[in-house]
């Protein structure tokens, strides 16, 4: 097998497993979203930080340490990731998987939207027309669930920022999760020796299998993050790009099928104008990277 065609198997891969995560968080109830997150977050920096020693990271880890501005960046995304993961698993549990599934299909939108507000970066006609179109899409969900999708909108905006603060920061996707989850593991520590004390924690209260369940959420973590570390190197960030789309459109099955959630013919039109949003935005996005390597070799080749 090629490292390309290995690449493309990574990248289905991470995203797969990231799609089929609304099959693993309700196997942890009746644990609450909170108590979930506490353990992911404990369990993520153990196993992130045996990955630091496996795979030779120490001296990068420490490089991140003494840069303040790379430091600062990353506690950003600490807490923006905290609040993508809390909301997600929330989401999950409580019935609203198909509302998840649009969070993550509006993403690339807003990740554009935050480029323009706060990088200043200018947009193609085509790119403002997928903007319009998502902006109707929302507030057609708007009008049918009578209120705002809050939770696609977190979900969207906290990991639009994430991957902003992350891009900022420029440093490699294991070391950075391990800086993440190591400054929050405290909080989420003392959190679940809280509820330990209170009698009120899930660890151990309901069996050992439930027990081991809630220790392997570092281990769910870690294994699609390798998964996309290892795609990114192989293959070139348009396949990353459509690939991106096998998550939440898993998920939004998984919500139909197995789930059962309720879709209105409203709630379709509002995703039908999502999905168009998103079929503009990526021909666009294929079409200039043609012209653009045209125009490259064009200009290599003295033509």
């Amino acid at each position: 097998m090629s490292d390309q065609r290995r690449g493309l198997a990574f990248g289905v891969a991470a995203y797969v497993l990231w799609g089929t995560f609304p099959l693993y968080w309700p196997l942890l109830e009746p644990a609450g979203a909170v108590e979930i997150l506490a353990h992911r977050i404990v369990w993520s920096a153990l196993v992130m930080g045996v990955l630091v020693v496996v795979l030779q990271k120490r001296a990068a880890f420490r490089a991140l340490l003494t840069d303040r501005r790379v430091s600062l960046l990353l506690v950003v995304a600490a807490v923006t990731i905290t609040s993508n993961w809390a909301t997600y698993i929330y989401g999950v549990t409580n019935g609203r998987v198909v509302e998840t599934s649009l969070g993550y299909f509006i993403n690339p939108l807003v990740t554009v939207l935050m480029g323009v507000l706060i990088l200043r970066e200018r947009l193609r006609p085509l790119q403002w027309c997928a903007l319009g179109v998502g902006f109707a899409a929302v507030c057609v969900l708007a009008w049918d669930y009578g209120r705002p999708p809050w939770i696609a909108l977190i979900l969207a905006f906290s990991f639009g920022t994430y991957g902003l603060a992350k891009k900022s920061a420029d440093v490699g996707a294991v070391e950075s999760l391990t800086f993440e989850t190591v400054v929050l593991a405290p909080f989420a520590l003392g959190y679940l020796l809280l509820l330990a004390a209170q009698g009120t924690a899930h660890f151990g209260a309901e069996g050992t299998g439930h027990a081991l369940l809630l220790t392997t959420t570092g281990v769910v973590t870690a294994i699609p993050l390798i998964c996309f570390g290892a795609a990114a190197t192989r293959v070139s960030m348009v396949s990353l790009g459509l690939l991106q789309y096998l998550a939440p459109t898993i998920q939004f099955v998984l919500g139909l099928v197995v789930f059962d959630e309720s879709m209105t013919g409203v709630r379709w039109v509002g995703f039908a104008l999502v999905w168009s949003a998103l079929v503009v935005f990526t021909v666009e996005a294929l079409r200039h990277r043609r012209r653009q390597l045209a125009l490259a070799a064009r200009a290599s080749s003295g033509g």
